[in-house]
């Protein structure tokens, strides 16, 4: 999803508020907290209801 945004994992953690390693562990399916979630997908420019185009396993 990133990527197809042209957004570097240092952006999204920038814009997210987390650190580049919470991204990368993230994209390497890794887990995180829900409000790690929820701010990565703000950042997407996403709603919360389309969590499962980011964390499939929602």
């Amino acid at each position: 999803m990133r990527e197809s945004l042209l957004m570097t994992k240092a952006e999204l953690a920038r814009k997210a508020g987390v650190s580049p390693l919470t991204v990368d562990r993230l994209e390497k399916g890794g887990g995180c907290r829900v409000s790690t979630k929820r701010k990565i997908l703000l950042a997407l420019g996403l709603k919360l209801e389309d969590r499962h185009r980011v964390f499939p396993e929602e």
